[in-house]
């Protein structure tokens, strides 16, 4: 299972919290393999070529292993790529509507693949990858020594959750209405987010406990006594369904919903990046809003893909087909993925950003990140390169 928390950078290697169902994170023998994906749709749309204007191929580092979270970039694998079982990587034919567009692509699985390194770390350590997952939290609090700039939004708002047993808390309908409970509240330690909640209120320092493991192991043992943060395209749907020890429902807020609206699971760079690939960007990035509305309405391909990468992978993660199907679904009917206020799939609400970054620094602040001085929306997120025509219907 996937456990996302905001990472606390302060240095170069810095690292993203987060658990999977494994702790067996070293790299089966070096071996690449070619794997033929099912055939692409197929389309009339006349391909636009990248060739000569991006790189020849263009990297992207995830924040962590196959899953349907990340399927807009699976999705943009074409038929014959290769599998680096070692390097926890895929490369193929980058392709936009099913049309080879002259490049190749390869993904980067993050989370224990990495190390638990943060895609920004990676990005400053290689200059190999082009865009990585970048969350808006993450860039205020890096802005100092560690710059990015963020250029697309495939989630409108950030999956994190805080859930709780319904069962044991009736009466419980918010993260805020735990604070009465005294429930304890498991996280990862570090996570902003939850200095956010308790310097305003919105939950006690005294009840929350940022020892969460990543596992369902003690959220089970208390009977749900205790509630505990989780991804609202995964947990809801694992607890339930494929966790035999639990197997009824949970109940949920989303972090966005209580306040700390950062947008997360966005595409980023290093400013020097975006500012020397702008010709490239105009084409690419609205094949990636392109290919988050393609996927979503039918991820059957890009999670075929997910799945076999799992199983050649073999480094403990554990995902299948419900869970890849699931997650789509959940993203869906919780609007995670949705259209932005201006009507546009991926674009930046910049006054969002410029609210968020208001309730953002303080909290930062308190823990002594290195924020830039007087930082601004437009100096993480930009829309420059949306194109303002691609929807979800």
């Amino acid at each position: 299972m996937r456990r996302k928390a905001t990472a606390l950078f302060g240095a170069l290697c810095l690292v993203t919290l987060a658990a999977c169902g494994s702790d067996d994170d070293t790299a089966t023998e070096e071996v690449t393999e070619e794997t033929e994906a099912a055939p692409a749709e197929e389309t009339t749309t006349e391909a636009v070529s990248l060739a000569g204007i991006c790189p020849d191929t263009v990297t992207f580092q995830t924040d962590w292993n196959p899953e349907s979270e990340h399927g807009f970039l699976y999705n943009m694998v074409g038929e014959g790529y290769e599998v680096d079982a070692a390097g926890v990587r895929v490369t193929g034919p980058l392709v936009s509507k099913g049309q080879d567009t002259g490049v190749k692509i390869q993904v980067r699985a993050g989370g224990p693949a990495v190390g638990f390194s943060s895609p920004t770390s990676l990005m400053y350590q290689d200059p190999e990858i082009f865009l990585g997952f970048v969350s808006t939290d993450g860039a205020v609090q890096d802005s100092g020594e560690f710059p990015t700039m963020t250029v697309v939004a495939p989630f409108n708002i950030n999956p994190q959750i805080i859930m709780w047993d319904p069962a044991t808390y009736p009466n419980v309908k918010a993260i805020a209405d735990l604070k009465a409970t005294g429930a304890k509240v498991r996280y990862f330690g570090g996570a902003a987010y939850m200095e956010y909640f308790t310097a305003n209120g919105i939950l006690d320092a005294k009840q929350v406990d940022g020892n969460y493991d990543g596992t369902p192991a003690n959220f089970v043992a208390d009977g749900g006594k205790a509630a505990q943060q989780g991804f609202a395209t995964s947990e809801p749907y694992y607890y339930e369904n494929v966790l035999t020890d639990w197997a009824k429902p949970v109940a949920y807020q989303t972090v966005h919903d209580a306040g700390w609206t950062a947008y997360a699971q966005s595409l980023g760079g290093l400013p020097a990046t975006i500012e020397s690939n702008k010709d490239c960007l105009k084409l690419l990035v609205p094949m990636i809003q392109q290919s988050q509305v393609d996927y979503v309405t039918d991820p059957a391909r890009a999670n075929a893909l997910i799945l076999d990468l799992v199983t050649q992978y073999n480094n403990g993660w554990l995902y299948d087909a419900g869970q890849a199907a699931a997650a789509v679904e959940l993203g869906l009917s919780n609007n995670l993925i949705a259209n932005s206020p201006d009507g546009t799939l991926g674009s930046f609400d910049l006054d969002r950003v410029t609210k968020f970054i208001e309730i953002a620094v303080p909290t930062y602040e308190k823990i002594g990140a290195k924020m830039k001085e007087g930082i601004t929306a437009a100096d993480i997120v930009t829309n420059e390169f949306i194109d303002p025509t691609i929807a979800l219907p």
